[in-house]
């Protein structure tokens, strides 16, 4: 299966600078740009869209919605196989999904976008507008493929407020505690149905990634035969083909050309293990010839079961199909059955920087990967601060303030399901933040089981307390966290006496708490050893929130007692002064000149 492109382009030149920041963001694939660089001469955008429309997945174009529908008209098709397009002004205000809102993920694209330009998705469908769950499109952030079914019928219904029976079978089922079904009408008996499952049915169906076909077969099989053998199995099951997440071999099997050709026609990764992996795992159906062979007593069921991770069972045990007239070689098929849904290349961990909690100061790109992501999982203070953004077809997943690793586990797993997740922190989430532990836990797990990783920078309570108190870092700086529960006090000390001696601005994080109330005290003795006591220092507490306090005090009359964990302390250096209530550190010092 070839890779679907999202295509961007803009009716006039002076948009370009807009597509090409969604280009570097990665929600463009393509830029088109005219030919002769300036502006597009008659006809050529018409051959463009002709040669692109079928293989396409989404179009981003800047211009007028008369003018880009008067452009699409002669290539629309079918609402189920047309593209999307999506519609921007040229100040990125507005993000419009003109075709393809939910078949082709027109809306979705359009409220990533929207988060990305800091603009507006305009939504006209009856969903987005009764905020209901679009129960036709909800599913692709959940990493599944919609199967058959009368579609349309089951969306006429639940727009007229007649029932419709909810069936979960297989995958994640948290999708059940959506805001986005409260207001639907349920009832099991409805002939408007919805299932979300691994078996064929005549409702309509989302079907997880919970299934892995796992192979082997001689050098030089041919494809007829491994289609056939596929066809059989799924038929025999009453599996469909959507709820396959991929393919498992032997690494020996990783350029047979049928088993490549089968993984692409599909769309499906194309997992290789060593023999070494494959002979660990319990099978029913182990061969001595095979372990002989390769290494390993078995290599579809082991690698079957090995790729759909943690609590996989065999849902079939491998079979074998022999070559019939015309073909070569042959092959084994093993099918497994995830614990719940297991497709970690479908799957997306966002590390989300939310700022120091108001909204206008959360940047564009965290916009868009929270706009992106179908669970955001964090502590319960930082979602509330975001909860005016969380759409009804977003769940949020709670944790304690001091249960970092299971947040990170929590969200890593989820992704391994093939799920698209933003994990949030306050602040950056590369300072002080959750980017590192959930590096951490990411590096561990086996490349093929790696979902996709990004971190989205953040405005940190550093950087906020700075612009509060004036200019306070316009020289060397750095931050201290005075917190021991994963850096042992000797350590923190040291630093604090190199950051002193050093002649640092400081920013202490995690300054003071009710468990660890000498800390500060001891911080301000030893900067005290290599500073005057004049020194200013900054408190800010409650940044971009509604409590917010910022305060100016010297380093020898730091009131300890009103600092707090909400609470961040910026010490100036020797050279640092304050002035109309204003803090500034000089970019250099007596006797240096700016070059």
């Amino acid at each position: 299966m070839t890779p679907r492109l999202t295509w961007g382009f803009s009716l006039s030149a002076t948009a370009l600078p807009l597509l090409r920041g969604l280009l570097t963001a990665g929600t463009l694939d393509r830029l088109a740009t005219p030919p002769n660089g300036e502006h597009w001469q008659s006809g050529e955008l018409s051959t463009l869209l002709q040669s692109e429309w079928a293989r396409s997945n989404a179009f981003v174009v800047v211009g007028s919605c008369g003018a880009i529908t008067r452009l699409i008209a002669p290539l629309l098709g079918s609402k189920h196989n047309d593209p999307a397009v999506v519609v921007l002004d040229e100040q990125g205000r507005y993000a419009i999904p003109l075709l393809g809102g939910h078949a082709a993920g027109g809306e979705a694209l359009a409220q990533v976008i929207a988060g990305q330009l800091d603009g507006e998705a305009v939504l006209s469908g009856s969903s987005s507008s009764q905020g209901r769950l679009a129960l036709d499109a909800f599913g692709a952030a959940w990493g599944w493929r919609r199967g058959r079914g009368d579609w349309d019928g089951l969306m006429k219904a639940a727009h007229q407020g007649q029932p419709v029976a909810l069936e979960h079978d297989q995958g994640n089922g948290r999708w059940r505690q959506l805001r986005g079904l409260t207001g639907l009408q349920q009832d099991p008996r409805s002939s408007h149905k919805l299932v979300v499952g691994s078996q064929i049915s005549d409702a309509c169906s989302w079907h997880p990634p919970s299934h892995w076909l796992g192979m082997g077969c001689e050098r030089n099989t041919s494809l007829s035969l491994l289609e056939r053998c596929l066809e059989t199995a799924l038929r025999d099951q009453n599996l469909a083909i959507e709820a396959i997440a991929g393919i498992a071999t032997a690494d020996r099997k990783a350029d047979e050309p049928a088993l490549l050709a089968l993984a692409q026609q599909h769309g499906w990764p194309l997992r290789c293990f060593r023999a070494e992996e494959l002979s660990t795992v319990p099978v029913p159906n182990p061969s001595t010839v095979v372990a002989a062979e390769l290494g390993t007593a078995s290599v579809a069921e082991a690698a079957a079961l090995l790729a759909a991770g943690p609590g996989a069972t065999l849902l079939l045990e491998k079979r074998i199909e022999q070559a019939a007239p015309g073909e070569r070689g042959a092959a084994t098929l093993a099918i497994s059955q995830a614990e719940s849904q297991w497709a970690p290349q479908r799957g997306t961990l966002h590390l989300v920087g939310s700022g120091p909690g108001r909204l206008d100061l959360l940047t564009p790109d965290a916009r868009g990967a929270l706009a992106e992501s179908c669970i955001w999982v964090g502590y319960s203070l930082y979602l509330d601060l975001l909860e005016p953004l969380r759409r009804p077809d977003q769940l949020r997943s709670d944790g304690q303030l001091t249960q970092e690793r299971e947040r990170c586990r929590e969200a890593l797993e989820l992704a391994c399901q093939g799920l698209t997740v933003a994990l949030i922190s306050s602040g950056d989430s590369g300072i002080y933040g959750m980017a590192g532990l959930a590096l951490e836990q990411w590096m561990a797990l086996a490349e093929s089981d790696r979902p996709r990783f990004q971190v989205h920078p953040g405005i940190s309570a550093l950087q906020v307390a700075a612009a509060r108190a004036g200019a306070p870092l316009m020289h060397d700086f750095c931050t201290i966290s005075l917190s021991d529960r994963l850096t042992p006090w000797e350590v923190i000390e040291r630093r604090l006496k190199a950051a002193a001696q050093g002649d640092f601005v400081v920013a202490l994080y995690n300054p003071r708490s009710q468990g660890r109330d000498w800390q500060l005290e001891r911080a301000q003795e030893l900067l005290l050893q290599e500073r005057p006591e004049s020194t200013p220092v900054v408190l800010a507490r409650q940044l971009g929130r509604d409590q917010e306090q910022v305060s100016l005090h010297t380093l020898a009359e730091l009131p300890i007692t009103d600092v707090d964990m909400l609470t961040l302390v910026l010490v100036g250096n020797s050279t640092s002064r304050v002035c109309g209530g204003r803090m500034v550190t000089p970019r250099g010092y007596p006797g240096a000149e700016l070059q």
